[in-house]
């Protein structure tokens, strides 16, 4: 009796991947290809569809940036792969831990691709697992969890390395703590496509998760790249990577400005909560849900300044 392929026996555990249709792509740029996710909340049962994710095609080999919330969705972003390109995936790239950028990462495990991350994002992965796990049933739904690992990087990413996909090269840079404890841009220099993850936001309010005067020196570093196209971790992409950067840059300094200031008053966390950059409200989505945890993170960090 023949062994069943490696394809019958993933469909096998994990049902939701058999009825994948592929993602809608946007090609950003020749061989760059971007699915925007919706702006939901990740506690209210969002889908695991909520960050971009992305693919660059070489000449030789497929990279991915990115996979999903969940197998089902990084299975989805296979099918679109499939539809354009035949090539091998050879990479598959965190830009960082978060559940919306990771926990699809098991849908390319057939293809034996090279998982990529910052140095500490296999710590940090060991750290969040439990969590994660635990979560993902009512995040996504119990089927569309099925399957769902965090799988930590086998290439991992201190200071700068480039990784060639044969007729581009893609340049990968590693952060200290700020968005998370444990983010990585990628920039195509080809296409001079910047990919952030979440160290940058449009019109999403940004969320923290690691260090907030770190993530506002990793913005001016940011800068810094020749870029034609951005490719923020949630929002559309965009020309102008100045004008995103300065927009997150203003509500990321005035929630530390009024949060400072409320520590200072003697304000309680609750009271600073209903006050702290309330000048931004109305300028992102999500706003009230997301400043509030913002708030609940700075301010115990900020009082022991």
């Amino acid at each position: 009796m023949p062994f069943p392929s490696p394809l019958i026996l993933l469909l096998a555990l994990f049902p939701a991947l058999a009825f994948a249709s592929p993602l809608q792509v946007e090609n950003v740029a020749p061989g760059v290809y971007v699915h925007h996710g919706e702006h939901k909340d990740i506690n209210v049962g969002y889908g695991g569809d909520i960050c971009n994710i992305s693919f660059v095609v070489g000449t030789k080999v497929v990279a991915v940036i990115d996979t999903g919330g969940s197998p089902k969705i990084g299975a989805r972003l296979r099918e679109a792969i499939r539809s354009i390109t035949q090539l091998p995936i050879l990479y598959v790239i965190n830009t960082h831990v978060h559940p919306d950028h990771s926990l699809g990462n098991a849908a390319f495990k057939q293809d034996n691709p090279v998982f990529v991350g910052h140095d500490r994002l296999a710590e940090v992965m060991a750290q969040r697992r439990e969590a994660y796990l635990r979560n993902e049933p009512q995040w996504v739904g119990t089927d569309d969890a099925a399957g769902t690992e965090l799988i930590a990087p086998a290439l991992t990413i201190a200071g700068t390395r480039a990784i060639d996909l044969g007729g581009r090269t893609l340049r990968l840079t590693a952060y200290p703590v700020a968005h998370s404890p444990a983010d990585v841009s990628v920039f195509d220099t080809a296409s001079k496509t910047l990919w952030t993850g979440d160290l940058l936001f449009i019109e999403r309010t940004p969320s923290i998760d690691g260090d907030l005067p770190g993530w506002l020196n990793v913005i001016e570093q940011l800068r810094k790249n020749p870029v034609s196209h951005v490719v923020p971790g949630h929002g559309p992409a965009s020309a102008n990577l100045d004008a995103a950067l300065n927009d997150e840059k203003r509500y990321l300094t005035t929630l530390l400005s009024d949060v400072r200031a409320a520590i200072k008053r003697g304000d309680s966390m609750e009271q600073t909560i209903a006050t702290a950059a309330k000048s931004e409200e109305g300028k992102w989505v999500l706003f009230d849900v997301v400043n509030r945890r913002n708030v609940a993170l700075v301010f115990p960090a900020l009082e022991w300044e």
